[in-house]
């Protein structure tokens, strides 16, 4: 059987293969796309197993009686037994541009295949609401959920267990955003969101955290309620959405998640010209994994901790390891506990998002 050294050696070559391949696509993409914030239209082709090498071209195959022996190249069986259990099933709530995710969590499905010896699968989502009701059927096993919806899915799914977060996540902002001609200044503290009122104001997903649940308490705190606007607020349904929309003027303001929005900004998908920040909102926690009952029940005693392990072992000095942790935008994961949470699920209650 491989070492855990072995593991990590035959992964990380996997991974950078795989970085590697999606800086190609993302040079090929066009002006459009770039403006947007989206990706390429074709998805990445998936990396290779660990478990199965590409073969060894050489100039002329030799004789079958001088055939070069491999010695190096480890036997078919030293290839790690995967673990009972069936298919470890991955999914995540849809923030951003689908392919961008189904890269992203292509990348982590070889990460856990490599760390847990299981056959791992990315299940993309519909919406927020369906991460949740796939999570409590049980075709989920293993989701990245934001605050709101881990706790929605913690209270249908009784058992499930909180593993792990990033490090920004104990301390997580959203972004209030304009568009320029709105005349909005940008503000010191939450009781200038005052400034939202009457225009016309788009929030995320219905479900999300840092784009519609924070947002809406702290406009709340400033007197701003769903009324105060120019209309009915938008739910835009993805963070790059919202961007978009605000920029193009079909909304005067919005509110996103932080890391999103820097992340655009340092990508140069942020026109300075039409789209501007106004306030950044006080900490609270987010997004984090949760492993459903089930699926800790089919792997058996300790595979949660082995999960955490496997997160919180990731290290930015690892090239590979430091390819996933930039996708999700920290320099490491770290434990999360339910109770982490509690301040999400009293405000979700509060704004009526959270009724069980």
């Amino acid at each position: 059987m491989k070492t855990h050294s072995q593991r990590r050696f035959v992964r990380g070559a996997v991974l950078l293969t795989a970085v590697a391949a999606l800086g190609l696509a993302a040079c090929g993409s066009d002006a459009s796309d770039e403006a947007s914030g989206a990706s390429e239209s074709v998805p990445a082709e998936p990396a290779p197993a660990a478990s199965e090498p590409a073969p060894v071209v050489t100039d002329a195959a030799p004789p079958p009686s001088e055939a070069p022996v491999a010695t190096d190249a480890p036997a078919a069986t030293d290839a790690p037994a995967l673990a009972e259990g069936g298919t470890l099933r991955i999914g995540a709530i849809p923030d951003q541009d689908p392919e961008k995710l189904t890269r992203l969590y292509g990348l982590v499905s070889e990460f856990f295949n490599a760390e847990l010896g299981v056959e791992v699968e990315y299940v993309p989502v519909a919406d927020y609401a369906a991460a949740v009701s796939l999570f409590r059927a049980g075709d989920l096993d293993l989701v990245w959920f934001g605050g709101l919806t881990g706790v929605q899915a913690r209270l249908q799914t009784p058992g499930s267990i909180v593993v792990a977060q990033r490090d920004i996540d104990e301390d997580f902002n959203s972004v209030f955003i304009a568009n320029v001609d709105a005349g909005i200044a940008p503000i010191t503290d939450v009781a200038g969101l005052s400034a939202f009122a009457e225009t016309r104001f788009t929030f995320g997903s219905e479900s999300s955290t840092s784009g519609r649940l924070m947002p809406q308490f702290f406009l709340d705190q400033a007197g701003i309620t769903p009324e105060s606007f120019d209309g009915e607020p938008g739910f835009s349904g993805s963070h790059d959405k919202t961007v978009d929309l605000v920029a193009a003027g079909t909304y005067e303001g919005g509110a996103l998640n932080e890391s999103v929005w820097r992340k655009r900004i340092e990508a140069g998908t942020v026109d300075s010209t039409k789209v501007v920040e106004i306030f950044v909102s006080p900490g609270y926690h987010d997004y984090h994994w949760i492993l459903s009952p089930a699926a800790a029940e089919r792997y058996g005693d300790g595979f949660a901790d082995k999960v955490l392990a496997s997160l919180t072992g990731l290290s930015i000095d690892d090239p590979a390891d430091a390819a996933i942790l930039e996708l999700f935008g920290a320099k490491s994961f770290i434990p999360a506990d339910a109770g982490d949470y509690g301040d999400i699920e009293s405000i979700g209650r509060k704004l009526g998002l959270i009724t069980e």
